[in-house]
Parts: C-alpha cells; structure tokens; sequence
C-alpha cells in the first residue's frame, strides 16, 4: 500500500513539475512587457487581499466627498471598482493559463486528434473567458449587464444575418475536428497547395510548407485531399535501351531488388513494370511505400540506389537520342 501511494505521489509531483514547467514557458513567450504587466498586475491583486478592508470596508480611505474638489471626490470614488477590475483580471489570466497548461499536458501530446481537439477547446475557453470577463467587468462599474446580454442577443442576430461567411467558418471548423477529416500534423492537399497543418482555429486553418503558410477559411476547404490517413508511395522512373534484352533485365531485377534497402521506405521496391515506351528508351517504373513526409527524400534515395544496381549488373540507362534520317 505504501509503495502505491509512493508512486501516486511521485506521478502528481511529476505532473505538478510539468505543468509549472508549461507555465513558465508561457509566461516566457508572452515577452518581457507583458511579463511586467502581468507582474504588476499579481502584485496589486495581493496587496488589495492583504488591505482588503482598508480598500473596499467602511473604513476605506477612499470615501468620497471629503474634499472639495469634484474631480478628486469622483477620483477617489473610482479607484475601489478599478482595483475590484484589476483583481478580476488577475485572477481570471492566472486561472486560465493554468487551465490550459493542464489540458495541453493531459490532452495535448498524446495524438494528433488529440492536440487538434485540444487547440480547439484552448481557442473556445479563451474566447468564452474574454467575453465573460468584459462583462463582469462592467457589472463591477455599474453596468446593467442583464440589458446588455439581453440587447447583445438581439444584436447578435442582426449582425448573424450580415455574417454568414464568418457563421459558415465556424460550423465548417467544427465539423471537420469532430468528424475527424484530418488533424494537426497531417499534411493535406487544398486547392493545388500541399503542406502540414499547424492549426485548426475556430475560424481559420493553417498550413505550413517550405516554410510558408498558408492561411484557409474553413468554410473554403472543399475536396481535401488527406494524404497521411494511408501510406503513400514514391515512385522512380527508370530507361534502359533498347537494344537490351527486357526480359533479361527483367529477371535480373527480380534476382536484386529484395536486396535493395532504401531509408525511410515502410517496404521493399516493387517493380510495377514498363510504363512507357519512350523515345530514347523503355521506360520502367518502381515503387515503394513510405510516409508522406519523406515521399521526395525516399524517392531520391529509391533513384540512387537504383543507379547503382543497375551499374553493378551491366545496365546501360540510355542518354536522349536523336535520329536523323536523310533521303
């Protein structure tokens, strides 16, 4: 039993150093400005704690009209709200980057459905958070929130009515996370334009390649092409002459090729036959079947070793020739 609860705890301590780790990586990226803001921002929330009744009690030194000046008593009468605000703030930003540390760390780094529906619900909660924080916000100021969720439902639906694409985005993103078309991570075909997901927003999806990105509305992705579902092949290419003996290179080809080993491939070559008979020579295709993401380095590595067993076999691959005939 002890030695069950020894792993429980070194399993939450574990957990506990992982996402403080998190933390301090967010807080990293988030540049030394904001980090300073925010700083101040903690540290004035837990001086309004620790002075709580010296701000907000009756005996606050802040009461209005004990001065002569307007301007200073109606100073003096904003200040509690700004720190009741700032406390919110505060709160609310500590609360939410630890909430979203702990779902990154449990959710996050186990598949790719899983950072994709992770990045998702990381974008609701922070849209969802911004939303309900203005308006507790403005409750502390006096605001009548009540009549203005009220008149942002109707404002809502008359601005719907203009904002079809942005409603038709929104639906769109929705539906292909939890209809699993691709992911974070898969490299998918859009229009002519290949790369790797990086993200799949509420609104937008991102792909990367070559060190570009390209930025879709969801409700543009139309005929996807997903090409990591499956593996795919690379294909080489290769003319002999001629005047070689096919069936000849053909059995020399089935004596050598299980020996051929090409990096990153899932399988061994397969000689899929002639594909062509070109100009200048019988064109012979291969194939071997490899991860989507190597599919050109493979395909390089396939030529080369290739090259090689046909030199060490005594088969020519012919240059481009012309032939001229004269009367």
């Amino acid at each position: 039993m002890s030695d069950k609860m020894k792993n429980v705890g070194e399993g939450l301590k574990q957990v506990q150093e992982e996402i403080s780790h998190e933390v301090k990586s967010k807080v990293k990226s988030m540049g030394v400005v904001k980090t300073v803001i925010l700083a101040l921002l903690l540290a004035g929330t837990i001086c309004s704690f620790v002075f709580y009744g010296k701000i907000f009690g009756e005996n606050t030194v802040f009461t209005p009209n004990e001065s002569r000046s307007d301007f200073l008593n109606g100073f003096l009468q904003i200040i509690p709200s700004f720190i009741k605000s700032v406390q919110i703030v505060s709160i609310s930003l500590a609360v939410i980057t630890i909430l979203l540390a702990v779902i990154k760390r449990f959710f996050g780094k186990k598949t790719q459905r899983g950072k994709t529906v992770t990045l998702l619900v990381c974008n609701l909660i922070k849209w969802l958070s911004a939303v309900i924080l203005v308006i507790v916000v403005l409750a502390v100021w006096g605001v009548n929130t009540s009549a203005l969720i009220t008149g942002a439902g109707v404002l809502t639906l008359v601005v719907g009515l203009g904002m079809q694409s942005l409603i038709s985005d929104v639906v769109a993103g929705l539906f292909i996370v939890f209809e699993n078309d691709f992911n974070v991570g898969d490299i998918i075909t859009v229009d002519g334009f290949r790369g790797t997901v990086v993200s799949i927003g509420i609104r937008t999806t991102k792909l990367e390649a070559l060190g570009n990105v390209k930025i879709f509305h969801n409700s543009d992705l139309r005929g996807v092409l997903n090409q990591t579902v499956k593996p795919s092949v690379a294909f080489s290419e290769i003319s002999i002459g001629y005047d070689e003996d096919l069936p000849h290179v053909e059995e020399i080809i089935r004596n050598n090729l299980k020996y051929v080993r090409v990096d990153g491939a899932l399988d061994t070559v397969v000689y899929e036959g002639v594909k062509e008979l070109g100009a200048s020579g019988v064109l012979l295709l291969f194939s071997v079947k490899c991860p989507e993401n190597i599919i050109a380095p493979t395909t390089r590595r396939m030529n080369r070793e290739l090259k090689v067993m046909f030199d060490d076999n005594g088969i020519n691959i012919p240059f481009d020739q012309i032939v001229v005939h004269q009367e």
